[in-house]
């Protein structure tokens, strides 16, 4: 059998790495995969090879792999490529949180939105649309997935300045709906969910179990558990439920940061996003841990522990059926970020977001979601032209447009501290930036 070849540009992000390969080492369907691994960080690059092989070897898989620090070096002849590149890593994106901070914006993620996640863009945008004007020479009829943040500037921008067919993949979707309805106490595999918007603020509207509506199921659980210590689902999402009857499915952590009011000091129900609620340190450190736990277990002499194997979920998980779905032309459903064309008709028909939309062997096609609550509509709009302005301020460098992103989305109302904002984010990324 002939086998296919995919290309992970951004090897070191682990925990993808690691659940990747155990899909590809599990896959039941008898197609071989031959897998290039792309870092540009040559030790962390040697790390993952060592890491994949032991992972390799102990499963007694016939994955084939290779390595490179240069994509060129290894496109040609790719089936598919999937970027999880992340410039400048975990010490650059501590500077686009901590430097929003001493502006009084606190973000729990910033990889998104708000000032944090605009300055990730000027950084990523280049990158992707670098990684994608190689593939038009080396492997123009791959199809091309992207994980990297923020999802939904750089699937436009490298649409935009490229042309190529861009597909944003995320577990958003799938993990809020094993989410609610684990919250309303329902067989996550018994339901289906119908959900769109703008990538980290995506809105569940439809959720069915067994065909039958489950929103009073949901509203009934609402109501019995107000006032509970601990609860899946954060406060500000059950506000929007309660609100709209929708639900945001990437719940609080993300959701927040679509929320100017909620990310300044003290204002998310009394504390503090990225300090007392999300901690973002804790999360760079939880990364930074597994990062080296990695690292020192493919460097060991010895085995993989047996627990090593266990299945879990991420980013990952569906990349292999979405891959299934599109060789067998068999269109199963799937959330992906693309552009809107007619799914929404009251939003651009350019604008990139995160809709339902069935994997066929001629590409994706979205689904027409004329029923979207309408009421929903313009805060997706504001965040669509917040993106098309950082956009235009990644593609083109320019720090006025980049300083206009950052107001529009009313974080900050001052406009001279937007503007030293901007200035100081600029320059601590200014290596990264060379389109600036």
């Amino acid at each position: 059998m002939t086998s296919k070849k995919i290309v992970l540009v951004g090897a070191g992000s682990v925990v993808f790495t690691q659940g990747f390969i155990m899909d590809l080492i599990e896959q039941k369907n008898g197609q071989r995969w031959h897998l290039a691994l792309v870092d540009t960080d040559a030790d962390v690059l040697k790390g993952m090879q060592r890491l994949c092989e032991k992972m390799i070897a102990a499963q007694g898989s016939d994955l084939q792999l290779s390595c490179s620090t240069d994509r060129r070096d290894v496109l040609s002849g790719a089936d598919y490529v999937v970027s999880t590149i992340g410039v400048g890593g975990r010490r650059a994106w501590e500077q686009d949180v901590f430097i929003s901070r001493k502006y009084g914006i606190f973000h729990p993620v910033g990889d998104s939105v708000g000032p944090g996640g605009i300055s990730r863009a000027m950084r990523m945008i280049p990158a992707v649309v670098g990684l994608v004007e190689d593939m038009m020479v080396y492997c123009p009829r791959a199809r091309f997935f992207n994980y990297s943040n923020p999802m939904t500037a750089i699937v436009r921008a490298t649409i935009k300045k490229t042309g190529f067919p861009v597909i944003g993949l995320c577990h958003g979707v799938k993990n809020g709906q094993r989410r609610i309805a684990r919250f309303a106490g329902l067989d996550h595999s018994r339901t289906t969910a119908l959900a769109a918007g703008v990538n980290h603020m995506v809105f569940m509207y439809d959720l069915r179990c067994d065909g039958k509506d489950a929103w009073p199921r949901i509203r009934e659980q609402l109501e019995r558990s107000k006032g509970a210590a601990e609860s899946e689902i954060g406060p500000l999402s059950r506000s929007v439920i309660e609100t709209y009857g929708v639900y945001p499915v990437s719940d609080d952590r993300h959701y927040s940061e679509f929320t100017e009011e909620s990310m300044l000091e003290g204002r998310y129900y009394g504390k503090t996003l990225g300090i007392d609620a999300y901690s973002f340190e804790g999360t760079i450190e939880y990364g930074d841990r597994v990062f080296a736990d990695s690292m020192r277990l493919a460097s060991s002499d010895t085995d993989l522990p047996e627990d090593f194997f266990q299945r879990f979920d991420g980013e990952h998980e569906q990349l292999i059926e979405i891959i299934d779905s599109l060789e067998k032309d068999e269109r199963k459903i799937y959330h992906v970020n693309m552009p809107n064309g007619h799914a929404l008709p009251e939003l651009p028909a350019d604008a990139v977001l995160e809709l339902p939309a069935a994997a066929a062997a001629s590409g994706f096609k979205a689904l027409q979601l004329h029923d979207f609550p309408r009421n929903l509509y313009a805060v997706i709009h504001k965040h669509v032209e917040i993106v098309e302005k950082t956009v235009e301020a990644g593609l083109r460098g320019d720090r006025d447009l980049f300083l206009e992103a950052i107001m529009m989305g009313g974080y900050i109302t001052d406009e001279a501290q937007a503007s030293a904002l901007t200035n100081e984010l600029i320059e601590a990324q200014k290596r990264y930036l060379p389109q600036f």
